[in-house]
């Protein structure tokens, strides 16, 4: 059971909660940090005190004061008005982060909400009651609005939820785990959807499994280096050492590893001088990947445990700021920069095989085919990978460069950063499908050389590989074969692959 503080969350617990449903409870603690924080605006309101969005309009309509009678009635509007959300929902994995880091933004005592309203959304969490909630909408600023509106709506019994493999009502669900719905009072429809927790969701699941991901594709480059007889030479531990980026110098360190058994491999000058920068440089090239993922976790960390709704309430001081804390700028640019990290890491990959696959730059038979000619082998996968970095090109442009007033351009300056979160998990998707079809090229490549030369780690992911796929002895529906491997790298935590993801970390 992990005991929400709103000051320790980790990636880790936050991957124990989205992936594996552990459980989630309020500390004593925090308890009493909301209700001290709540009792704040009580006074407030009883004072007759103007307030951002507890006794006034949102927005452009933020100098329209609320009759006291109807505060919980604005708070209600609020929800259902911003739930503007369109295309597709997002995964039920996300829609749990969502949930998560909503409430764990809550406990820290600053948005002058109730305890019942952190609770409930813990209730779903525990109930596995994921509110339905579509991709596109949110201008990130302020805050994720319409995506949140909707998850917001499922605490009150509104909306659509995805539940025990359904999609249904949200009340249907609430009534089967004898949950009973909220009413918002003053100020918590705003707490719940002033925030940045969709893209910060979307981002630690695109996160995580981008560090697997980076694992992965070593373990891949290091099997096509046996393919195509590569120099172990690059991987010198003192050439990288002269650099001194250590994401590099790790990367070469695992392959030196991966490869140490290998009879495949060859030395400066056996066979050739100099590789091509696609086996040269992968440690270059996935190192400043692996630098791009290490500075957005710095962010997503710091945002998981970061208060982002507003106006806030400081306990102390007795007093309530708005401010602009909502704001996705921070959480934007980490994951337009880990964009970067990826397009990179499925570009080499996509160069690695045209290698394998072009006659002209190896000594393997033409497009791995079993029957040159009569028979095409790979030649189309390459056009598939071709297809999948181009795509990743396009998204990989810079969300956050776009900005579009709002609100009567009161929100004149907005942070595009759940654009940035959703075309980062995009582009994550199809580099993982890159991936898979280096991966089943470079077991078809090895076979061809000797499966018995290979070094001990990779021939035993070769095995394991061949049973999601396998050998090519004559032309098939390749399609298949791709997202059967994509979907064991995805899923490898519950899979024989994660035994070699584990090994290099």
């Amino acid at each position: 059971m992990i005991q929400l503080t709103g000051n320790d969350l980790s990636l880790q617990d936050v991957r124990a909660v989205i992936f594996h449903g552990k459980k989630v409870q309020l500390s004593n603690e925090a308890i009493e940090k909301i209700e001290e924080n709540r009792k704040v605006v009580d006074k407030k309101i009883a004072n007759n005190e103007t307030m951002y969005g507890i006794n006034t309009g949102f927005g452009k309509f933020s100098d329209v004061i609320i009759n006291e009678k109807d505060l919980g009635k604005l708070q209600l509007n609020l929800i259902r008005s911003h739930a503007c959300g369109v295309g597709d929902p997002f995964s039920e994995e996300i829609s749990r982060g969502m949930l998560l880091l909503r409430a764990n933004a809550l406990v820290k005592g600053f948005s002058g909400v109730r305890t019942i309203v952190v609770k409930q959304l813990l209730h779903l969490l525990n109930a596995h009651i994921h509110p339905v909630i579509p991709e596109q909408g949110s201008l990130g600023a302020s805050g994720d609005l319409a995506p949140l509106s909707h998850l917001a709506l499922a605490l009150l019994g509104e909306g659509e939820v995805f539940y025990q493999g359904r999609r249904l009502p949200a009340q249907e669900a609430l009534s089967a785990e004898k949950i009973e719905p909220i009413t918002l009072e003053a100020k918590e429809g705003l707490a719940l959807i002033n925030g940045t927790q969709a893209m910060t969701s979307v981002g630690i699941v695109t996160l995580l499994e981008f560090e697997k991901l980076l694992y992965q594709s070593e373990l891949i480059a290091s099997m096509t280096m046996e393919g195509l007889r590569g120099i172990i030479t690059a991987f010198d531990e003192d050439l990288h050492n002269v650099r001194g980026h250590k994401e590099q110098i790790d990367v070469a360190r695992r392959m030196r590893k991966i490869l140490s058994t290998s009879e495949l491999t060859t030395k400066q000058g056996e066979l050739r001088v100099q590789d091509a920068y696609t086996l040269r440089c992968i440690p270059q090239v996935l190192g400043a990947s692996w630098q791009t993922y290490n500075y957005a976790k710095r962010i997503i960390e710091t945002e998981i445990n970061a208060v982002t709704d507003n106006p806030l309430i400081f306990t102390d001081r007795k007093v309530v700021i708005s401010g602009g804390n909502f704001h996705g700028q921070p959480v934007g640019f980490a994951l337009d920069f880990l964009k970067l990290g990826i397009a990179e890491l499925a570009n080499i990959s996509e160069r690695r095989v045209e290698r394998l696959v072009n006659p002209q730059l190896n000594d393997l038979p033409a497009f791995l085919s079993p029957d040159p000619g009569l028979q095409s082998g790979a030649m189309i996968m390459q056009y598939t990978a071709a297809s999948l970095v181009s795509e990743n090109k396009t998204l990989a442009h810079p969300a956050t460069v776009d900005s579009i007033p709002s609100s009567a351009n009161q929100e004149d300056h907005v942070s595009m950063g759940t654009i940035a979160a959703r075309h980062a998990y995009k582009m994550l998707t199809n580099a993982r499908k890159v991936i898979s079809i280096e991966f089943i090229c470079a077991m078809q490549a090895v076979e061809y050389r000797n499966i018995e030369k290979m070094s001990h780690a990779t021939r035993e992911f070769y095995k394991r590989g061949r049973k999601i796929v396998p050998s090519i002895t004559e032309d098939r529906v390749f399609s298949t074969n791709i997202q059967a491997v994509s979907n064991w790298l995805q899923t490898s935590t519950n899979s024989d692959v994660n035994t070699f993801v584990e090994g290099l970390k």
